[in-house]
């Protein structure tokens, strides 16, 4: 009777299920904004770039200090952060609220995507002389334009994410006799979560390009005032550094909504 081949050894299989499964690496985006900011100082001190049209960063920087040390620059970013603050809060409370009636709701569905439709398309700062008319020239026109740029990606992303919660869970919660109050809360929301985040992120760049446009049409205080009133005055230095703030501030806006997303979502 012959003897049994011996089974091979066991070997260790390669993990392949990190296909497509990008990892987030701070430290590479750090580098590649110094990077552009090298070149542009590395472009500025060749004389590529006219100083008068185009200044280098460390003529911007300075411009930006200047402005800090007088105070200036913090009176136009405190006017410009009360009113994206308010604007978007307000679009963003109504865009989520009004999506969960959409997505949850079949009396507000048809009417309400009909509604979406037909107004998201219509560029929101054409509106602001329309705002002007309707709430004058002061902050509530300013406030109702960037409120009302908010609320329609909000509304679309929230909608959308509540349609691509699982059906099964709504209704493995209905058997446990789950109130619908409940559903929403421990089913629907959480499940949605990831994709009102990511329309929320969306709806903030809107916001802050709504903003600057609004400051610039009516406002003496904010970022787009001052960086309207330095292009008139040619000092591209100061409208760069106008420029450079409203980057810093979309970069700050989109880390705050990344630390609320992994707060949020941390179940996944």
């Amino acid at each position: 009777m012959t003897e049994r081949a011996a089974a091979p050894p066991p070997r260790d299989v390669a993990f392949r299920g990190d296909l497509f499964l990008p990892k987030t690496r701070r430290i590479a985006g750090a580098l590649s904004l110094v990077a552009l900011i090298g070149l542009w100082q590395l472009a500025s001190s060749a004389g590529w770039l006219d100083p008068v049209l185009a200044p280098s960063p460390r003529e911007v920087f300075a411009a930006l200090a200047a402005m800090a040390r007088s105070g200036e620059l913090a009176g136009h970013l405190a006017a410009s952060l009360q009113r994206l603050g308010g604007g978007f809060a307000l679009g963003a409370t109504a865009g989520v609220l009004f999506g969960l009636a959409v997505g949850l709701f079949s009396i507000v569905r048809s009417p309400g995507i009909a509604v979406v439709s037909a107004l998201f398309p219509i560029p929101k700062i054409a509106l602001l002389p329309l705002f002007i008319l309707w709430f004058g020239i002061g902050e509530g026109s300013k406030l109702a334009t960037i409120g009302f740029g908010s609320f329609f990606p909000t509304v679309v992303a929230t909608y959308g994410a509540v349609d691509g919660v699982d059906r099964s869970l709504v209704r493995m919660g209905r058997a446990f006799g789950l109130s619908p109050l409940a559903i929403i809360g421990k089913i629907v929301l959480p499940g949605a979560m990831p994709g009102i985040l990511s329309g929320l992120r969306i709806a903030a760049s809107i916001s802050i390009v709504l903003l600057v446009a609004a400051e610039m049409i009516g406002a003496n205080r904010g970022i787009g005032a001052m960086v309207l009133a330095s292009g008139n005055l040619m000092q591209s230095d100061r409208l760069l550094g106008g420029v450079v703030v409203l980057s810093v501030l979309g970069l700050l806006v989109s880390g705050l909504l990344g630390f609320i997303e992994r707060r949020l979502t941390a179940w996944r």
